[in-house]
């Protein structure tokens, strides 16, 4: 057999000891040590609470903004062709397409600063009358295309307004001077719009009667750019493009900062 342990009985007066197994000791001991903690827990005396106080912060919204020169001239030369045949007017569109397009080559732009935009076919509805009652029969076929052209040498828009206006275009549309990527600049503001926004916190903090702490968050908001357009409509049948000067437009960034006020 195991140890034993003392067990005591309580009978009137007289108290007798008895030889338990000590491992009903332990057992009974421990039940009796959780019950008195448990119990005694009751009168334990108050430690206090922790208080975690709610940081106080502040939020603002900085701004940068530069005026930039357009980078890009964009045109629109349409070509269109009425015939009786289909097939005369399709080709006779191409033809005047494919000449808009090798002159602008030779001018220097790229093949993939060229494209063509939408090409229309469909047949005009004459209006006639007869027995005086108005009636519809299929007339010529209008086609037309338009080619999209992408200048990035903004200086040269006069000089390719010119080209256009001689190549058999029925009209051409442009310049309409804007931005590429702008990138560049916007990181080169990033750095401002941030200053700004922690100018405006402190002002706020100072406001208040507190100092300003660490950042809490950034959020940085797409850049944003307004390049002034110039839009100039040319008809096409000879005569060179008017003078037109690329001008500039705004490119701005915007951050969203939250700082800690302590």
């Amino acid at each position: 057999m195991g140890a034993t342990s003392p067990h005591y009985t309580y009978r009137g007066a007289i108290i007798y000891m008895e030889h338990k197994p000590l491992s009903v000791a332990i057992i009974v001991s421990s039940v009796l040590l959780v019950t008195l903690v448990a119990v005694g827990g009751l009168f334990l005396p108050s430690w206090g609470r922790i208080h975690v106080a709610p940081t106080q912060t502040v939020t603002v919204v900085g701004e940068a903004k530069s005026q930039e020169k357009s980078q890009i001239a964009v045109f629109s030369a349409g070509v269109n062709a009425f015939n009786d045949d289909k097939t005369v007017a399709v080709n006779d569109v191409n033809r005047k397409v494919e000449a808009i397009i090798a002159a602008v080559k030779v001018f220097g732009v790229t093949e993939d600063d060229i494209k063509t935009q939408s090409l229309n076919i469909y047949q005009n509805q004459e209006q006639y009358y007869e027995d005086g009652r108005q009636k519809y029969r299929p007339g010529q076929w209008n086609v037309s295309n338009t080619v999209e052209i992408t200048l990035r040498n903004v200086d040269q828009a006069s000089a390719l307004a010119g080209v256009l206006t001689n190549t058999g275009a029925n009209n051409v549309y442009g310049p309409n001077f804007t931005f590429d990527d702008t990138s560049e600049q916007a990181t080169a503001l990033l750095d401002a719009a941030f200053s700004n926004a922690k100018v405006k916190a402190e002002k706020v903090a100072q406001s208040t009667g507190q100092k300003l702490g660490k950042v809490v968050s950034v959020t940085e908001a797409g850049a944003s750019q307004q390049a002034v357009p110039y839009y100039a409509r040319m008809e096409g049948g000879g005569g060179g493009g008017g003078a037109v000067e690329p001008g500039s437009g705004t490119v701005s960034k915007t951050v969203t900062v939250t700082f800690e006020l302590r």
